[in-house]
């Protein structure tokens, strides 16, 4: 379901991710393509978080868009 979220709304919500994390550039976030694994990548790469934060920040990130958006 997260997965679906952030494929199908990834041009909506790339403004708030580089909000969120502005170490990404526009090039990150067109190399991740709103797949959810890419992004958790770039944030253990730019941020320096294991696997699971980056895991727990993507998930975290994608609930609450979904709150605030629906």
């Amino acid at each position: 379901m997260n997965e679906d979220i952030l494929k199908g709304k990834w041009m909506e919500i790339k403004g708030s991710i580089k909000e969120q994390w502005g170490k990404l550039t526009d090039d990150d976030l067109v190399e991740v393509e709103g797949i959810k694994e890419k992004l958790e990548g770039l944030l253990q790469v730019k941020y320096g978080y294991s696997k699971d934060k980056a895991q727990q920040e993507c998930s975290k990130f994608i609930n609450n868009y979904k709150k605030n958006n629906h």
